[in-house]
């Protein structure tokens, strides 16, 4: 199993999620997504597309007082995350 360092729908680190990460149906930690994005082994929200979350979360940066190309810098490869390969 591997354990992903960043959250493979927004990016954001697993570290730093307050919940600890998302959770799967039965309860358990998901080892792939953040609270913020997966809860009871669902997406919370499952109809937002790649460059709707790269908005989201440059959104969500800025409010905490980052620069906004800052927030671009971290945002730019939401696209290539796990949840947007859809090439699986």
């Amino acid at each position: 199993m591997t354990t992903n360092k960043n959250c493979q729908s927004c990016g954001m680190p697993l570290a730093k999620d307050e919940l600890g990460g998302g959770t799967e149906v039965n309860g358990t930690k998901s080892t792939k997504y953040c609270s913020h994005c997966y809860l009871d082994g669902k997406f919370t929200l499952p109809n937002i597309t790649a460059e709707g979350m790269k908005e989201l979360v440059k959104q969500k940066i800025v409010e905490f007082g980052m620069p906004k190309f800052i927030a671009g810098m971290f945002t730019r490869n939401i696209h290539k995350l796990e949840r947007w390969n859809t090439n699986k």
